[in-house]
């Protein structure tokens, strides 16, 4: 999301602690996380939850696609898939054809689909539903995000969430306490026989005065860091900043790319033992209001080319067998394309939850396309019953009191 169309967000949204702290005033650095997985290292018990957003509104009904329903493809003659291009996943539905690393996750039992994901009295704009999604509260405007407000319950060390994201998003932002915020831009050394000269500089020497040896292991630390967060990371977010028509399209609710750098920093933080127990990351361009066959399919294979290595990679260490990986975009599209072959902003649509953690499988019922409000999809499942799930047995938390009393959850969604 780019700063201005941010600003408007956290403006808009009412979260005044995130707007506040929209400059940077939270931002830490690789040494800060770096230290502090040293002196207090995350447990391999401690689980991690991974926030994707995916901005714009992503469209549901071409996500997890009905393809078999009548329904389905009178109300989208042009954009509707057919039952033998989606990726089949039983009770009629199957994968977006750009999803098929997730495909291998659903096959495995680790990718669970939470059908029908809404609120109540939705709000088709951008700004007030992603609010309501990130603050969770669909009812009234308040300043706090929901995982600012675990913040605050859990003791108030922003480092326990990080966003990996030049600028905090509200649901990061609590009362009393605002999580970190870490630049994707990962660190860059010198290459060729310049590096190797840098690289020796780190290399400890026999009898060097104190403060030569401290000058060493700073040098070494730095190299370090490249190692864990840098490196490719630098060069993927550099490659994503060329300019790229393609990739404008859907974009005007904000929201960036990166994801697969966003993504590779975190797992590298998570593996290096930072104590964080949150994190941020975000997909931007979902907003598919015309041109959306092919715009939102290759930002589904983005996603998927980011989220199925990361969880191919969490499952090689301890640490990474807590991690789960939570996906949601703040509304789904009409049930009907528009003239543009496109489709406009509707209300609710499937939710992912990834990890060895998430017991696989359908959760929620599926919308009817044919028992509409007001040609909208009815939400069958609320949001919040994803956050206390989430909040307990990922986080260790009260849902009750975070959630303002709201006491539903997912049965049987995380195993125990």
């Amino acid at each position: 999301m780019d700063n201005l169309t941010r600003r408007r967000f956290l403006t808009m949204s009412g979260v005044t602690a995130a707007g506040a702290l929209a400059v940077g005033a939270t931002q830490v650095s690789w040494s800060d996380l770096m230290s502090a997985a040293v002196e207090n290292p995350l447990s391999s018990e401690d689980s991690v939850l991974v926030v994707v957003t995916l901005y714009g509104g992503n469209d549901g009904l071409n996500t997890v696609v009905p393809a078999a329903d009548p329904a389905y493809q009178k109300a989208r003659p042009d954009l509707a898939y057919q039952p033998d291009e989606v990726l089949d996943l039983g009770d009629g539905l199957g994968l977006n054809p750009g999803l098929k690393g997730l495909k291998g996750l659903w096959d495995d039992k680790s990718l669970a689909i939470v059908r029908g994901v809404g609120y109540p009295q939705p709000d088709r704009s951008h700004f007030r539903s992603m609010a309501i999604w990130q603050t969770a509260s669909p009812k009234t405007a308040v300043p706090t995000g929901w995982l600012g407000r675990w913040l605050d319950a859990a003791g108030s060390d922003p480092l326990q969430a990080v966003s990996v994201e030049p600028t905090l998003p509200p649901l990061l932002a609590g009362a009393t306490t605002a999580a970190a915020s870490l630049p994707v831009r990962g660190l860059k050394l010198p290459a060729g026989k310049a590096g190797t000269a840098f690289a020796a500089l780190g290399k400890p020497s026999p009898g060097e005065e104190h403060w030569q040896a401290q000058a060493a292991k700073s040098l070494a630390d730095i190299q370090n860091a490249v190692r864990v967060l840098g490196g490719a990371v630098h060069d993927q977010a550099e490659r994503e900043d060329e300019e790229d028509e393609q990739r404008n399209k859907g974009a005007s609710a904000g929201g960036g790319s990166q994801l697969g750098a966003q993504l590779e920093l975190v797992a590298g933080l998570v593996e290096a033992g930072v104590p964080t127990r949150a994190y941020s990351v975000s997909l931007g361009g979902f907003d598919t209001h015309a041109d959306e066959r092919g715009t939102q399919q290759r930002l589904l294979t983005e996603l998927d080319g980011a989220l199925t290595p990361f969880v191919q990679r969490m499952r090689k260490s301890d640490r990474g067998r807590q991690v789960v990986v939570l996906v949601y975009s703040e509304f789904g599209r009409r049930v009907h394309a528009n003239g543009s072959d496109g489709t406009d902003h509707g209300t609710a649509g499937p939710l992912f939850m990834i990890g060895d953690k998430v017991q696989g499988g359908f959760y929620g019922a599926q919308p009817s396309l044919t028992d509409l409000s007001n040609g909208d999809l009815k939400a069958t499942t609320d949001f919040r019953d994803v956050y206390g799930t989430v909040l307990r047995g990922v986080l260790g938390a009260d849902g009750e009191r975070i959630l303002d009393g709201h006491t539903g959850h997912v049965d049987g969604l995380l195993k125990v």
